[in-house]
């Protein structure tokens, strides 16, 4: 399955970017980002459910991540985030999402010094993530980190070690790990099955920067023969003629 994310819209209102997303012609599902003007809520998602649904298209949700993080030694903090999380959650039961994207916890000055509690407090936060998620019905997909001083998650192995003893699934974003150890077969052969969601984007393997595909220096000729076909793939690029001209790229390479 292939599809476009809403980052190629994001300046403008969740209604206005479905309406440009759906009248692109060979996608199966829209990933909305659901943030600032694309946020989703218990009185507006049937709606564009709806437009989604008048298209034949299905959605994906990649939770908020801005602000939020699951790991913070601040128990307020904390809580507040797996709140914002569990109602998105809830919105993609409501609209029969096919998965939904978070983001690991993140470092901070405090979790840096005391880097036994971070861990600790980011494993108790993806627990209460598997156990919500399970209590609904839905897919969770951790999605692997670019190269930044304060993210977690950045490898196959942290990824790997996230997720072992919870039911949690994975993002795999290619554009990110190409800003690491651009070992794409490694990530795909460690994680395998879990793997069950792709990000797909482009950059110069310095800085995270979703350029459309063949504009960087990812091998995609080579990567694209890796990723699992049982995978939904989503183009998150920056503007929509970018992610059109990615479509054509990859139905060119596959």
């Amino acid at each position: 399955m292939l599809g476009i994310s809403t980052t190629c819209c994001s300046d403008v209102s969740l209604g206005t970017a479905l309406h440009r997303i759906t009248g692109v012609r060979g996608i199966d599902f829209v990933e909305i980002v659901s943030e600032n003007y694309h946020m989703l809520d218990e009185y507006n998602c049937l709606l564009h459910l709806e437009t989604l649904e008048e298209k034949g298209l299905k959605n994906v949700i990649h939770a908020p991540f801005s602000d939020i993080n699951i790991a913070s030694l601040n128990e307020r903090i904390r809580r507040a985030a797996l709140d914002i999380l569990f109602e998105t959650f809830e919105v993609a039961q409501n609209m029969g999402s096919l998965l939904v994207v978070i983001h690991p916890g993140h470092l901070s000055p405090a979790s840096m010094k005391f880097p036994k509690a971070y861990e600790k407090i980011h494993r108790r936060s993806l627990e209460e993530i598997d156990r919500y998620s399970r209590k609904l019905g839905i897919r969770v997909a951790l999605e692997n980190m670019p190269t930044f001083p304060i993210l977690d998650g950045r490898t196959c192995r942290r990824i790997h070690e996230l997720i072992d003893g919870t039911e949690l699934y994975v993002t795999f974003d290619v554009g990110h790990l190409n800003t690491v150890t651009q070992n794409f077969g490694e990530f795909v052969e460690l994680l395998g099955d879990r793997i069950i969601h792709v990000h797909l984007h482009d950059n110069d393997g310095t800085k995270d920067s979703h350029l459309a595909l063949g504009r960087g220096n990812i091998p995609w000729e080579d990567v694209l023969k890796i990723l699992p076909r049982s995978a939904s793939w989503s183009l998150e690029l920056n503007s929509l003629s970018e992610a059109v001209e990615s479509l054509n790229f990859i139905k060119m390479h596959i």
